[in-house]
């Protein structure tokens, strides 16, 4: 071990790794799984969903694994009983507010910690209408789980274009544009990032989104060059 490693028992596995790294990076360097939702190697990590929370040293909460820093001497245990009720629950909490039909990974933790999908029959599930207002993708933001990736991609991570925001506050909580003017008043340049990092169905190409709805090859030609007809109308009457 050098002034720049540390160690670190996680699972009963001693293991070393640079100073400054995450719980998540030691996890992933000791080939343990610790499943992630608002976490994406493309983005900042935030802590958000609370997903990947380990007990370290049987402290009085548990630690997001993708933001907390490891610390030398310590002992993390990444799925013990008092780990999985918590994830148990954070994954039934969610099932209950949001669609997620069209979330095969999170679907697939809901399968690996059993988690009741009638634990709250009382639950409200956000109800959004669906949002069509650009030739390129649809935003169905009843399968938005508020991961923030988009919001983030869009902004310092990657593309600078600020053009997705959240709006509300509490259950009502969701992404949009700033004063939910349309995509295409919006800065946004298409340049699909927000799909490509979006965990759910709540950002879907529109080619594909229509192949969905059954339409036709002409249907297809005109809802996805929407923007492009216009213009071409625009300017015949000129």
């Amino acid at each position: 071990m050098t002034n720049n490693t540390i160690k670190l028992t996680l699972d009963g596995e001693v293991i070393e790794i640079a100073r400054g790294a995450t719980l998540l990076d030691a996890a992933q360097q000791a080939g343990v799984d610790i499943p992630v939702i608002c976490y994406h190697e493309a983005t900042s990590p935030n802590g958000l969903c609370r997903i990947c929370v380990v007990d370290v040293d049987g402290g009085r909460v548990l630690q997001p694994a993708c933001v907390a820093e490891c610390q030398a001497d310590s002992k993390v245990e990444t799925r013990n009983q008092r780990v999985e009720r918590s994830r148990r629950t954070i994954l039934e909490m969610l099932n209950a507010s949001v669609n997620l039909d069209e979330a095969p990974e999170i679907q697939q933790m809901m399968d690996d910690y059993a988690a009741d999908e009638a634990r709250f029959p009382d639950a409200h599930i956000r109800e959004h209408t669906l949002i069509d207002d650009n030739p390129f993708y649809v935003r169905d933001y009843e399968q938005c789980v508020l991961c923030w990736r988009c919001v983030q991609v869009c902004a310092e991570d990657a593309q600078f274009t600020f053009a997705l925001t959240l709006k509300n506050r509490g259950h009502e909580t969701s992404v949009a544009t700033a004063f939910d003017i349309s995509m295409t008043e919006s800065p946004c340049v298409f340049c699909g990032q927000c799909i490509g990092v979006c965990p759910t169905g709540a950002l879907k190409p529109k080619a594909q989104w229509g192949m969905e709805q059954g339409w036709s090859d002409e249907e297809m030609r005109q809802n996805t060059r929407r923007a492009r007809k216009r213009e071409r109308e625009d300017g015949d009457g000129e």
